[in-house]
């Protein structure tokens, strides 16, 4: 195979190396790790009992979901109290203990912040909804006078990401009249304005709150919906709510910049090795280069890659996702991210086995076809060696390494998303890839706690063969994939650096070198194609060392 002359580079812009920038990052999503209490729900200690389990799969840190005290409308990110723990989770202390301990085990740990919005019942919230219209705890929130006769009309036509308006109205305080808050998610989660000097303040005194506290970094909710257009305009009739492209009024305003180069001035004086990674995205048809403004090297470290997440099972449109997320990043000094399953999307096992594998916007909330899990668990397998050979970092939501699938037959009675209620039924919502994970034994609760307890959602029967029990020292199951190319990357030379170079290769496959000599194979075609016969392989997907590479199966090898 020739070199073709096309080479992709991350490298850095006038930035010191980080250990973020290639780091492999495990998503901790609290309430269905581990419970260590027995009463369904996963908690800090339980985290804590799991630590050496991380250390010992190879990831660099922890991001835990939000653990704040919190009514639980959207899952924890509707925050009553940013300065504690919830108590279903634990305590202040367990945190310490969690934090000291993953320290130890060389793990670090980030947080999450929710900065767009707060619960409706955080105090701030409550006071303003007791107060006058035009009062400063009004002032804090974006509450408007409605439209019509009498304000009966919400402010604008803005819908909410959960379904229905993004407005909810409150009776009158003090005698004024009834006005309008804005929620661009549930009306359990009212938005903050950001041009309000004491929000920016608050914040910026509760980054310091946790970094004194000892945590890494944090991973920032809805980071690109901060600021809104202060004029409140009408989205036009064919507009993508979902979509921040050019000019849209509450997705991606430029006003949302000097927060994070605030932010980063706070980070930088814990040290250089606090962080910030953002949830922005999806961007739009030049989604990273508009993703690279978030990165300058004064603003956020990383932000997480959508737009591969989003991508289908197919070696063009991934390799221009690739493309694409390498050259703008580079341009401002920025790794770039990978990720394949995340708390809000479909097990990406689940969607590979479908006719269409990609993303489509909310499509992860709508049931479509039927999905072929062995189809999907092959893809996965090859997935995960394409996304841990490509420079930058990586993150590894809690059970894909166990080749976790989508739980879509979760009854009706059970369902906890917002998104299910808000749209009418017509959306299920998320909780299919929130279910607990199994850890161990032939049956419910699998070890996600004591024997006997119930799990906040069910888990299938069938999971027993995808135990981290189950799967431990079987060189062929899902983990020991894992384990094994998270090895391989820690330590091999040509996965150190930061550069890319494209093979020449058949239709339907990506080849690509790293350094020393390292290539990643994928055959994303219908057909098995040959590998060079003067190679050592490091690693398959498929378990297998001979030629040809069949469909749907990837290789780590060195040699021509």
């Amino acid at each position: 195979m020739s070199i073709q002359p096309s080479r992709a580079s991350a490298a850095s812009v006038g930035q010191a190396p980080g250990w973020w920038r290639r780091a492999v990052v495990y998503q901790v999503y609290i309430r269905s790790f581990a419970d260590a209490n027995g009463d369904g729900v996963g908690d800090i200690a339980g985290i804590r009992s799991r630590l050496a389990y991380l250390r010992d799969l190879g990831v660099d840190a922890i991001w835990v979901n939000p653990w704040y005290p919190s009514p639980m409308v959207d899952g924890g990110y509707d925050v009553a109290d940013y300065r504690a723990i919830d108590p279903a989770y634990g305590t202040l202390d367990d945190a310490r203990l969690l934090i000291r301990e993953a320290h130890d085990h060389g793990l670090r740990v980030l947080g999450d912040i929710v900065p767009n919005h707060t619960s409706a019942e955080h105090p701030w919230f409550r006071e303003a909804v007791a107060s006058a219209p035009g009062s400063p705890a009004r002032e804090r929130y974006v509450f408007r006078d409605g439209r019509g006769p009498g304000g009966e009309e919400p402010p604008n036509n803005w819908p909410s990401v959960f379904g229905g308006p993004a407005w909810t109205r409150v009776a009158s305080a003090g005698g004024g009249p009834a006005q309008w808050y804005l929620h661009l998610f549930d009306p359990g989660q009212p938005d903050l304005n950001w041009e309000n000097g004491e929000v920016r303040a608050e914040f910026e005194a509760i980054l310091r709150f946790w970094f004194d506290l000892g945590l890494d970094g944090f991973r920032i909710d809805v980071a690109h919906g901060l600021a809104k257009d202060a004029t409140l305009p009408d989205l036009p009739p064919d507009a993508d709510p979902s979509v921040p492209e050019d000019d849209h009024p509450f997705w991606g305003q430029d006003g949302t910049h000097s927060v994070y180069r605030a932010w980063r001035r706070i980070a930088e004086a814990y040290g250089a090795d606090r962080v910030f990674i953002g949830e922005i995205g999806p961007m739009g048809p030049d989604g990273q280069a508009r993703l690279a403004r978030y990165l300058r090297p004064d603003e956020l470290h990383q932000a997480f890659n959508f737009d591969f997440l989003r991508a289908p099972w197919d070696a063009a449109k991934l390799r221009s996702v690739i493309d694409a997320t390498l050259a703008p990043l580079a341009e401002v000094g920025a790794p770039p991210t990978w990720v394949l399953s995340n708390h809000d999307v479909t097990r990406h096992a689940t969607r590979y086995g479908r006719p269409y594998s990609g993303l489509e916007a909310w499509e992860t909330w709508v049931e479509r076809q039927p999905a072929d899990r062995a189809l999907g668990l092959r893809r996965a397998r090859a997935a995960a060696l394409l996304m841990l050979a490509l420079p930058g970092a990586a993150y590894v939501y809690q059970g894909e390494e166990l080749g976790l699938g989508e739980v879509e037959d979760l009854p009706e009675e059970l369902l906890q998303d917002p998104t299910w209620e808000r749209s009418g039924h017509e959306w299920r919502g998320r909780d299919g890839c929130r279910v607990p994970i199994p850890w161990s034994g032939d049956a419910p609760p699998f070890g996600f706690g004591p024997s006997g307890c119930t799990p906040w959602l069910p888990q299938p029967a069938g999971w027993r063969g995808h135990t981290v029990e189950a799967q431990a020292d079987d060189r062929t199951s899902m983990l020991e994939l894992y384990r094994t190319a998270l090895r391989i990357r820690r330590t091999h030379p040509g996965l150190a650096g930061e550069e890319l170079t494209w093979l020449a290769s058949p239709p339907g496959t990506l080849v690509f070198e790293r350094g020393a000599g390292l290539r990643c194979a994928v055959n994303l075609s219908g057909a098995a194609v040959p590998l060079p016969t003067a190679r050592t392989t490091l690693l398959r997907s498929d378990a297998g060392d001979e030629d040809p590479l069949p469909p749907d199966a990837a290789a780590w090898y060195v040699g021509r």
